[in-house]
């Protein structure tokens, strides 16, 4: 587990260095994680492998271009083909390290896996996309909706969670959705 930690540090300092708006929206996601963990009564390891998937979630954009990381607008069609690579490439970088957990290294690779099949890289759906990569989609997307970045104002606290009921039982697990609105004290 200690290599674990000191690999993750390394390669998060990288992120920080090269895009530290990635870097801080993973250390919140990270910091959400640790409240779903508790929530959901998790041991100690598989606290250690869901809040360090989700701070590691988006280490593959380490790969992607700067210049389509820090666009003021939005992606061309190749553009977002480059960034849907992301999570593939994140976990591959991952698998370079024989000590790292299948369970962090998935949350990476399927955190943008959808409920209903529509989502990316691989097209798992339902059950068959890993819990914890299930469960960093849902905190993922609720930090991004209420973050500002250059192309987007951010949503509200109530916009994004009624974005995620919403979108509960289609794009997210619907157990999940609600679990992470009762454990940070949302609105719902």
């Amino acid at each position: 587990m200690q290599m674990q930690l000191v690999l993750m540090h390394n390669e998060m300092n990288h992120l920080l260095e090269r895009d530290s708006e990635t870097y801080d929206h993973s250390v919140r996601v990270a910091s959400m994680a640790k409240v779903m963990a508790y929530g959901l009564k998790l041991d100690s390891k598989q606290t250690f492998q869901l809040v360090n998937g989700c701070y590691l979630h988006d280490i593959g954009k380490l790969r992607i271009p700067l210049e389509i990381l820090n666009k003021p607008s939005g992606l061309a069609p190749h553009e977002w083909d480059l960034m849907r690579l992301h999570p593939t490439v994140g976990a591959d970088m991952l698998k370079e390290y024989d000590f790292i957990d299948q369970e962090i290294i998935d949350v990476v690779e399927f955190h943008h896996e959808r409920w209903n099949g529509d989502g990316y890289c691989a097209g798992l759906k339902g059950q068959d996309i890993p819990v914890f990569a299930r469960i960093c989609s849902i905190i993922d997307a609720f930090d991004s909706m209420i973050s500002s970045r250059t192309y987007h104002r951010g949503l509200s606290v109530n916009e994004a969670v009624d974005q995620l009921v919403l979108n509960a039982g289609t794009q997210f697990d619907k157990q999940y959705v609600h679990i992470f609105i009762q454990q940070l004290n949302l609105n719902e």
